[in-house]
Parts: C-alpha cells; structure tokens; sequence
C-alpha cells in the first residue's frame, strides 16, 4: 500500500482502520492499525531497537486506557503549562490536547509512532505536534522540563519502574504534575514507591462517567504531585 507520508515512505504490509472518537465537544478523525496483528519492519530499524513482532503492534491501536486518559484531558486545566505524553502510541490525548490548543510534545520509541501522529494531525486541526523519538534511558536533557506529564499504561515489565519514574523526575519541573491511566498491573505499586522517593504525592481514583463498564473497573487513575 506504500504511501508517502511528507517525504518518508509509509510502511507497507499491515492493514489500516479509519475511524472518529467522539468527544463532548469534538471528535478526533484517527488512522490506526487496523488490529493488534498488525507488522512491519523490512528496514529493521524496530528490531534494532528492540522492538519484535509480537510488540510491534502495540503503539498503533487505541486501548481502553488511552481512551480514560483522553477524556480527562477534555477538562484537565491547561492554561500556561508545558505538557508531556510519554509513550503516547497513536497519541490520542495528545490529539485531544492539541486540538484544546495547549502545549504539548509526545513522546515514544516506537519508529513509526511520529508518522501516524503526523498524518492524525492532518486529519485534524493541523497543528503540528512536537515528536520526540524517546528511549527513557536517555539522560538527554534537551526535551526539558514539563509542569503536567501523562501516560497511559505504561508499565509492562519489572525494568520499566526504575526507568519510566526516573525519567519522569528527569522531565518534571519542581512544581508538576504527573497523571497515570493504568490497569491493574502489579508494577504500579513500585513504581508509585519510586515516585514518593521524588518528592510526588499520589491521589488514586477511577474515571468518571465512563460508557465502557468494563474499562472503568480496570483502569484507575493515578495523579501524583509535588
């Protein structure tokens, strides 16, 4: 299928669903893939970073926890602050930021997550977002300080404790925010420990008002600050 994206080659071989997430007062147009079965990577540049063909998928579809983190940024307060998503995969909250007209960068390390970010945005109110292809073992300062950071079920395996916390601390301005939607996972309790190391508080609740019964009683929110 073989689109050019801005000058890249879009991947070829996977499969694509287009499709709107409606809003209270907006809907945002996505290109996804199609499904979880989804895999690319004739160049190998995923493979060289790690990521194989079972994780490949991962960054290219909604789950439910993207969506909570989504509807809360409809009403979080933006005003003046600098914003982070880490780990946004197809970035649907920073869509839903971005069209708010806050200021927001994402972040991930999955090669192909700037290229589908782009192409939403153009399907939506074409404003760019700023894309930091981010491994958070880098101590590379030149993505600087946030006053909110947010992710959506970030935590997969035991290492990303140390990692995730520690570069959150790294990107977090001395007054911030940081905003988790996370299922029930057994590593969110260590990283919580982490992050009071930091200085955070943590408030823990669940969504509200969400259609999806089944998301509300899995992910909760977990909103840490100092």
């Amino acid at each position: 299928m073989g689109k050019f994206v801005k000058g890249k080659p879009f991947i070829r071989k996977v499969l694509l669903r287009y499709t709107s997430v409606e809003f209270p007062d907006f809907d945002i147009h996505l290109r996804t893939l199609k499904n979880k079965q989804q895999f690319s990577d004739d160049d190998k540049e995923s493979e060289k970073l790690g990521i194989n063909s079972t994780l490949w998928p991962i960054f290219g579809v909604v789950w439910d926890s993207g969506k909570v983190m989504a509807d809360l940024m409809c009403t979080e307060e933006i005003e003046g602050k600098r914003i982070l998503e880490v780990g946004c995969g197809i970035g649907l909250s920073s869509l839903v930021l971005n069209q708010r007209l806050a200021n927001i960068t994402a972040t991930d390390y999955h090669p192909e997550a700037k290229v589908f970010l782009e192409e939403n945005v153009e399907l939506n109110n074409k404003v760019k977002i700023k894309f930091h292809l981010q491994d958070w073992a880098s101590t590379d300062s030149t993505l600087g300080k946030f006053d909110l950071i947010i992710g959506s079920d970030l935590l997969y395996q035991d290492d990303h404790v140390l990692l995730l916390s520690s570069f959150i601390n790294r990107h977090a301005d001395t007054k911030a925010e940081v905003i988790m939607a996370s299922p029930k996972r057994g590593y969110q309790n260590k990283f919580t420990t982490e992050m009071l190391k930091y200085g955070f508080s943590l408030e823990v609740f669940l969504p509200d008002d969400q259609e999806d019964l089944e998301a509300r009683l899995r992910c909760h929110i977990h909103r840490y600050k100092r």
